[in-house]
């Protein structure tokens, strides 16, 4: 729980809000994974995947919510490639929920989670060139970039330029070089 919200595991019947937030062509346009049109079924698969990726240690994906309305899903929010040191951070907010720092209260949150509870030495992002409001989130969340030069990414067959972020965790003493 944060100051405004709570995370929380997804269950099935938030997988209606979840289609209509992650459906807006506008969230599928600056995420790497999430399709567009948002048919039918797949968030029900998505969620049903949640807790088999926890139990093997390579996930951990919560619902975001407000705190005085925690059955109204806002975004999502996931620790994933989760190793023992590493783990990439991922999220979406609903665009109602734009421009309130929702998303970097919750990255916060769950960068926190993954140095004190999981014991991470390095939690790492990557955001579209074309949507700096999420290079802010990441650095709202501690986050730097890591390289001066933006990489790619193939999105729905077209090379897009993103721009990398890390955060290492201030008790461990990092002799990976990253």
């Amino acid at each position: 729980m944060t100051k405004h919200l709570q995370l929380r595991p997804f269950r099935q019947a938030d997988a209606k809000h979840v289609q209509l937030l992650a459906g807006d062509h506008r969230i599928a346009d600056v995420t790497q994974n999430i399709p567009h049109p948002y048919q039918d079924g797949i968030a029900e698969a998505w969620i049903s995947t949640h807790e088999s990726v926890w139990q093997a240690q390579c996930a951990i994906i919560y619902a975001i919510t407000q705190r005085q309305a925690q059955d109204m899903v806002i975004g999502a929010i996931s620790l994933i490639d989760l190793t023992t040191i590493e783990a990439e951070l991922g999220y979406w907010i609903g665009v109602p929920y734009w421009g309130k720092g929702f998303c970097s209260e919750a990255a916060q949150a769950v960068i926190h989670y993954g140095f004190s509870t999981l014991s991470l030495q390095r939690i790492y992002c990557h955001h579209l060139l074309r949507n700096p409001a999420s290079g802010r989130v990441m650095q709202k969340a501690g986050m730097h970039r890591i390289s001066n030069r933006p990489a790619t990414i193939c999105k729905n067959g077209v090379e897009e330029p993103v721009e990398h972020y890390e955060i290492l965790n201030p008790r461990e003493k990092h002799t990976h070089g990253y």
